[in-house]
């Protein structure tokens, strides 16, 4: 019978913390892996993908990624599903400041991605 490799544990990132106005707290990974920063680089899709859908999606792709957690009005959410939905569900005023505060943290932390 073969023998199974075992795993290796996970190394947990370092993580950064950033407080809305309204003391809500978004958690974001401070690295991100190579394939994922690949993922990020490639293009659309299709060619009938227009320029705001491809927008959306890295954003959401961005969000996604980095996103560790978000305690919102006391309410703390880890699971990724859960993260992803109350970004999208989010006001705009909202996801305005997800996406300042993403690209502020990509800029100090992962600078070979920004826009």
């Amino acid at each position: 019978m073969a023998k199974r490799k075992k795993r290796r544990p996970r190394q947990k990132t370092a993580t950064s913390e950033y407080t809305d106005a309204e003391g809500n707290v978004l958690t974001l990974r401070q690295s991100l892996s190579p394939g994922t920063i690949a993922k990020l680089a490639e293009g659309p899709a299709t060619a009938a993908t227009s320029q705001d859908d491809a927008w959306r999606r890295r954003q959401e792709l961005l969000f996604e990624r980095l996103a560790v957690r978000w305690e919102i009005a006391g309410l703390p959410l880890d699971d990724q599903r859960m993260l992803l939905g109350r970004y999208r569900m989010a006001d705009p005023s909202t996801q305005e400041w997800v996406r300042r505060t993403i690209a502020e943290h990509i800029d100090r932390f992962i600078p070979q991605i920004s826009e």
